[in-house]
């Protein structure tokens, strides 16, 4: 007679599908645990009160939705009230600006009046004497140099504005804008090229004008300017106008008009003026001739 198993080797033995009970027991609808089924028959038990958390549950939802559109609320009403503020605080610096600026046209009128009137004056008390005259032709040629002097004759009227919008993903807001470098380019390829006098929507150029941007905006001489940006050139306008095509700045031009669509017109004129430039700060100064000496 056989001696019945020991408990160790009860408890060490197990079915080779043990791993798949639990997949088997969930297939065939069995219950996994007792403990589910107690917990169905106390909820079972207590209809009631489920129902009354439901509620709970459900006004707690409904008020932070509230409190959610309270704030919304506030915010937009805000907002509405602070852009009466902003919109007249916009107008009132507008206004200023444009105040501002019509005064600064107004001086700038009055200074080419007096200069005019000097430059009537100093010619009729250098005409008196030889030397006189003499010193008047150097000093004519160093006011076209230094464009202290109003300039005029045959040139080229050079035309860079901003692309026309497009819509599309290839075309970005800034990229058919017209910046302080593409005038910096095109300006000093002018230079090169032998122009003798050059301004910018009528504000004349000196050899050290700045050309920077301020924003959006682009300032000549620190002045704001707003396109088209007309660029005028004097001197041999057939040679100047050969010599930029080729150029870098040229190919810069063509450039940015074929790819991004920026305006750029050239045109001859037989006559043009510009203005004279605004008085130079002058920092170090020597007698024509003599060199620098050492301290």
């Amino acid at each position: 007679m056989s001696e019945p198993r020991r408990d160790g080797e009860r408890r060490g033995w197990r079915r080779p599908d043990a791993s798949m009970s639990l997949l088997s027991d969930l297939f065939a609808g069995k219950v996994l645990d007792p403990g589910y089924a107690e917990a169905a028959a106390r909820r079972a038990a207590a209809g009631e009160e489920a129902p009354r958390r439901g509620r709970f549950r459900h006004g707690g939802v409904l008020l932070v939705l509230a409190l959610v559109g309270l704030l919304a609320a506030v915010a937009v009403a805000e907002v509405r009230r602070s852009e009466p503020l902003a919109q007249e605080q916009r107008s009132r610096l507008i206004g200023e600006i444009r105040t501002r600026t019509a005064e600064s046209d107004a001086l700038q009128r009055r200074l080419d009046r007096l200069r005019a009137e000097t430059e009537r004056q100093r010619v009729a008390a250098l005409a008196r004497s030889q030397a006189g005259r003499e010193a008047r032709q150097d000093l004519a040629a160093a006011s076209a140099a230094a464009a202290a002097a109003p300039a005029s004759g045959p040139g080229l009227v050079l035309t860079l504005a901003d692309a026309e919008p497009k819509d599309g993903p290839r075309r970005r807001a800034d990229d058919g804008r017209v910046y302080d470098q593409d005038l910096q380019v095109l300006v000093n390829g002018l230079w090169a090229a032998g122009a003798t006098a050059i301004g910018i929507n009528g504000l004349r150029l000196t050899p050290t004008t700045a050309i920077r941007t301020a924003g959006e905006a682009i300032l000549v001489d620190y002045r704001p300017l707003t396109g088209p940006y007309e660029v005028t050139a004097l001197g041999d306008r057939d040679r100047v106008a050969e010599v930029l095509r080729g150029s870098a700045a040229g190919r810069r031009m063509r450039d940015l008009k074929e790819r991004y669509g920026i305006r750029y017109d050239v045109r001859g004129t037989r006559s043009a003026r510009l203005p004279a430039a605004g008085a130079l700060q002058l920092r170090h100064a020597r007698p024509q001739g003599e060199g620098t000496r050492r301290p």
